[in-house]
């Protein structure tokens, strides 16, 4: 279709979308809407304008089913109580001596197996309350140690995130995992000499938000683990044995071999019907960025975009990392963000010369810088988990896009300014 949208149109599709997100429209709703204002607004027929949103949003479809196929990796990991398992396990062994290192790494790993990033951080927040409370450690701190470690997990799971990547630029998903070793370890660090500059700062936690109870029913650590160790070995085959297995069976296979190990094999449509709900939710917002996506990716503003930065002297490959933090500043999300920076700049950053992979490990990045921001639900999620106020939960901010800035930092500095490749 040869339609194009005016840059004045794309921007109007952004601001429309970003005023209804925070003025809590769902944000498929949202983004729908700004679709359609900026298509109208861009010089383009009410019909073609429809046209250009359901193309954008048909371009998101294989995401979506691998994503939906996903929730039951996810299903099984959540309500079989093996994230906890695995969180409690690995706190324990890293030791409450370390225990802000301990919260990020727990965080990280839960992430990196396939836990949604808020999700990890309601799970490990349980164990963050009582640990803070015996060792003296601030909300402020434990919040961003989990949040942190959540970003670092996040550029290194089969998430949602990684798969839109991977489908966006076709690539592997393990490699798009892989891709974020490197970066996630930086975020790491940087997390934990962040966190401690916080350990005395903003409220404490009092000992009456600590819960008590034990579950003695949950899954040993070697049983938990299998889950998410099946799924990526069998993601593994196709760059270790040219054995392609798609995302869509492996995952799903994934959670299934986990459950059978873990003994719960009969409760498998329970988990596969609590993953769907989980996954539900981003799957819609995928179809509603697509609608977003085909008016940018139809639009001048990429153009405008790329001739500013050739004109400014910088690199190409700053395109990647850019259009990311960009895209999640206006979603809040790093699905979303990461999706739409994918489908509206992945063309044009390859056409520049970036490589694949490099382009989609760089925008999957720098996804993370803004994703955090109030108009999303992970803000409000991760606040809620440790009983936190919004003021306090706003000073959180600055730290929390460090943390991303470190992130795709990394990622450019060995993808785009080195050109390393996997």
């Amino acid at each position: 279709m040869t339609v194009s949208v005016s840059v004045l149109g794309a921007l109007a599709a952004l601001v429309v979308a970003i005023v209804l997100i925070l003025r809590k429209v769902p944000p498929a709703y949202g983004m729908m809407i700004g679709a359609l204002v900026g298509g109208v607004v861009g010089g383009v027929s009410l019909v073609d304008t429809v046209t250009l949103m359901m193309d954008g949003s048909k371009t998101m479809m294989p995401a979506v089913l691998r994503i939906l196929a996903a929730g039951i990796l996810a299903g099984v990991l959540i309500e079989s109580g093996a994230a906890k398992t695995i969180a409690e396990t690995l706190v324990k062994k890293v030791g409450e001596t370390r225990a802000l290192f301990a919260l990020a790494f727990a965080t990280m790993i839960l992430t990196a197996v396939g836990v949604f990033i808020d999700v990890a951080v309601i799970t490990v927040a349980p164990i963050a309350l009582a640990i803070a409370q015996r060792a003296n450690l601030s909300k402020l701190a434990i919040l961003l140690a989990m949040i942190g470690g959540g970003k670092a997990g996040n550029i290194m799971s089969p998430n949602p995130n990684a798969i839109a990547a991977a489908d966006a630029f076709n690539v592997p998903l393990t490699s798009v995992m892989a891709a974020g070793i490197i970066p996630a370890i930086f975020g790491l660090a940087i997390t934990y000499l962040l966190a401690k500059r916080l350990t005395n700062k903003g409220s404490m936690v009092a000992l009456s938000e600590v819960a008590d109870k034990t579950d003695s029913k949950l899954p040993s650590f070697a049983a938990s683990i299998v889950a998410p160790a099946v799924a990526i070995v069998l993601l593994a085959l196709r760059p270790i044995a040219g054995i392609v297995i798609d995302p869509m069976i492996a995952l799903p296979l994934g959670g299934l071999v986990g459950a059978i190990v873990m003994g719960k094999g009969k409760q498998i449509n329970n988990y596969a019907i609590a993953g769907l709900n989980k996954m539900t939710g981003v799957a819609v917002m995928l179809i509603g960025t697509g609608t977003l996506a085909g008016i940018i990716s139809n639009s001048q503003l990429k153009d405008v975009i790329t001739n500013g930065l050739a004109a400014s002297g910088l690199p190409a490959y700053l395109m990647a990392p850019i259009s990311g933090a960009f895209m999640s500043l206006a979603t809040a999300s790093t699905t979303a963000g990461t999706a739409v920076a994918s489908s509206v700049f992945g063309s044009t950053i390859m056409e520049l010369g970036i490589a694949s992979l490099g382009a989609a490990a760089m925008i999957h990045a720098g996804a993370t810088v803004f994703d955090h921001m109030p108009h999303g639900s992970f803000f409000h999620a991760t606040g809620g988990s440790v009983n936190m106020q919004m003021k306090e939960r706003l000073r959180l901010i600055p730290y929390e896009t460090a943390i991303g800035l470190v992130l795709a930092l990394v990622s450019t500095l060995i993808y785009g300014v080195f050109g390393w490749f996997l």
